[in-house]
């Protein structure tokens, strides 16, 4: 915290909020060797300056470094993420936008401002973005520098399983879950290999689609695709059970009951996590009505996962054919969850959490 930080809030109330150390002077006396600027420099993954005043940022563009927020940026090499906040009129003075062009030119990221009522009374461009944009802004930059380039495989939708040339087998999947999670993987630079079922919807400019029917085609299809990638999604919701045979006409309207002989189709998401040789980061879904963090749990375990996104289906629970949905999210050693919103926000979210369990993963591969 800066000193003029300290007159808004003080440094015991945001330690007790966030529960974590809160750090003011440069030359701290509690820290190893005095040099606590350069080990919290050395820590971060990237520095955000919320609010940045026209004070900080003339500061930082010119390489001033007379307090711990300041010497920290300079002793970084992290991404640098500034969120502005300030009166119009500063905003839009030309020695402003000078020090802002001289960063960006060094590489930092702005985050806003925003045109809103500021706290002088007047109302412009300089109002600090809300924490939660800041956040997104985050996230999608995450996600962007680890999966930039990255091949993903998604499947999404349902599958028909035939009775005869009239009647199939099928559930209510819209495919609105992965669609929106293949634009959001589109949008950070992936290679997006999209592997559908039957929907009604447009596929994502630059994905490679795959349109299949039944599961054995998704199951065809995701196999002889799923070597050359990296991640593999695994949202379609495809049909436990398929007809032992097909009449090849119409069944006729006969007798009160009818038995239809099924048998257990292939399972995909079991089938790629048993790979042995270019085994993608594999990322399963499960829809359930109840128990659902125990079989989800159960699933991620089980089938070996990486990680697995739970939803509830059913009555006002968004899901199947909703434009909204909340997520349960799990993996090895945690879990998260992932509150009610649209799904193409949620499939932003998620993404970003995947870009961090593999930036981890690859973390703890590479130290070791």
């Amino acid at each position: 915290m800066t000193r003029s930080a300290m007159a808004f809030i003080t440094p015991l109330t945001l330690q007790a909020l966030s529960g974590n150390p809160v750090h003011i002077d440069l030359l701290d006396c509690d820290q190893e060797h005095a040099m606590g600027h350069i080990s919290l420099a050395r820590w971060a993954d990237c520095i955000v300056i919320a609010p940045a005043t026209a004070n900080m940022i003339a500061k930082l563009s010119h390489g001033l470094a007379d307090d711990l927020v300041s010497t920290l940026v300079l002793a970084a090499g992290c991404p640098l993420y500034l969120a502005p906040a300030m009166n119009r009129v500063m905003w839009h003075k030309a020695v402003t936008q000078e020090n802002i062009e001289r960063l960006v030119g060094q590489g930092a990221q702005f985050i806003g401002p925003e045109v809103g009522s500021q706290a002088c009374g007047e109302t412009g461009l300089g109002r600090m973005s809300e924490p939660e944009a800041i956040m997104q802004c985050l996230m999608a930059n995450t996600a962007q520098a680890v999966l930039q380039s990255k091949k993903i495989l998604i499947t999404a939708g349902p599958t028909r399983e035939p009775l005869d040339p009239v009647r199939y087998i099928t559930n209510r999947s819209s495919g609105k879950m992965a669609y929106a999670l293949a634009h959001a993987a589109l949008a950070i630079g992936a290679e997006v290999t999209l592997v559908s079922g039957p929907v009604a919807l447009s596929a994502p400019d630059g994905a490679r689609l795959i349109q299949v029917e039944t599961a054995a085609q998704m199951h065809e299809a995701v196999m002889t695709s799923v070597q050359s990638a990296d991640i593999f999604i695994a949202a379609a919701a495809v049909a436990d059970y398929s007809p032992v045979s097909v009449n090849d006409k119409k069944i006729k309207k006969q007798n009160d009951e009818v038995v239809i002989l099924l048998r257990k189709t292939r399972d995909i998401l079991a089938d790629v996590s048993k790979l042995t040789h270019n085994r993608p980061y594999t990322v399963g879904f499960a829809a359930e009505t109840h128990d659902l963090e125990r079989y989800a749990q159960d699933k991620l375990i089980r089938k070996n996962l990486d990680m697995v996104a739970a939803n509830w289906v059913g009555k006002d629970k968004g899901g199947f054919e909703s434009d909204l949905n909340a997520l349960s999210v799990f993996w090895h050693g945690g879990g998260v969850d992932l509150a009610m919103t649209d799904k193409k926000q949620l499939a932003r979210q998620l993404m970003s959490l995947i870009a961090e369990k593999i930036n981890e993963k690859n973390t703890i591969k590479n130290s070791g």
